[in-house]
């Protein structure tokens, strides 16, 4: 009988990582070595939905697929967890936080669906005596999605502003102290990095109370601008021109 594709996967994890007969590049792997590459691929995932190439998707999904089976089959040798921990643990979570689906409570629209997802997640804090809002944000995010979970807590809280305008107003203060600390006689570098990185938080603070998350909204920058040096770059060389001074 054949075995399903998943049992397939986790049947070659179990053979490269196989002391005798495992490839010896996977046998040498850990936890820690592997995590720089589940970032990649998680970003090539990303890199995939936006340019909506879903061929592509569906081979970099099986290569983040294959980052969990990885990191189960490290677990189930060093009898932490095993792959069937994992899943049970996300269905376990799913079904614990989706109490209006798989239980007797019901709610009558997303918001309020939303409202009991953020609720449970907060029971769940509590339940691991975590001592501050903050405790479970992960370090290793990407600083802009920080910024965004850590305002999104603070508002969860009642930390927050009701109105636009104070927080507009945050992000013209921060950029005149960064303009009042450019322009002294002995630039403080430090200081002045410092300013900088309270600009992006206002800035991420104002892209939330808008309705956007900043991460995308800089990617989405990102590609227009890369768009729009490619076709100067097409219009230099097809008039001959060098390009390395042009400025878009």
């Amino acid at each position: 009988m054949n075995s399903s594709p998943m049992q397939r996967l986790l049947t070659i994890m179990q053979t490269l990582r196989d002391p005798e007969r495992g490839c010896p590049w996977d046998q040498k792997q850990t936890f820690a070595t592997i995590a720089p590459y589940t970032l990649e691929e998680t970003y090539e995932v990303l890199d995939a939905i936006q340019r909506e190439d879903f061929s592509d998707l569906r081979e970099e999904l099986g290569d983040l697929l294959f980052q969990v089976v990885f990191y189960a089959q490290m677990g189930q040798e060093q009898g932490l967890f095993n792959f069937d921990d994992v899943c049970n643990a996300i269905s376990d979570k799913l079904e614990r936080r989706h109490p209006h689906v798989f239980a007797a409570e019901h709610t009558e629209s997303a918001e309020a669906s939303l409202a009991r997802w953020e609720q449970r997640k907060a029971q769940e804090r509590a339940e691991k005596d975590l001592s501050s809002s903050m405790d479970d944000i992960p370090n290793a995010l990407p600083a802009l999605m920080k910024a965004y979970k850590i305002q999104k807590r603070c508002a969860a809280v009642g930390f927050d502003w009701d109105t636009l305008g104070p927080v507009l107003g945050k992000v013209y203060e921060e950029i005149d102290e960064v303009m009042d600390e450019a322009q002294q006689a002995v630039v403080d570098e430090e200081k002045l990095g410092e300013e900088i990185g309270d600009l992006l938080f206002a800035t991420v603070n104002l892209s939330r109370h808008l309705g956007h998350k900043a991460e995308n909204a800089l990617q989405a920058a990102n590609r227009k601008f890369e768009r729009r040096f490619r076709a100067v770059e097409d219009a230099v060389r097809a008039s001959g021109k060098n390009h390395g001074r042009s400025h878009a």
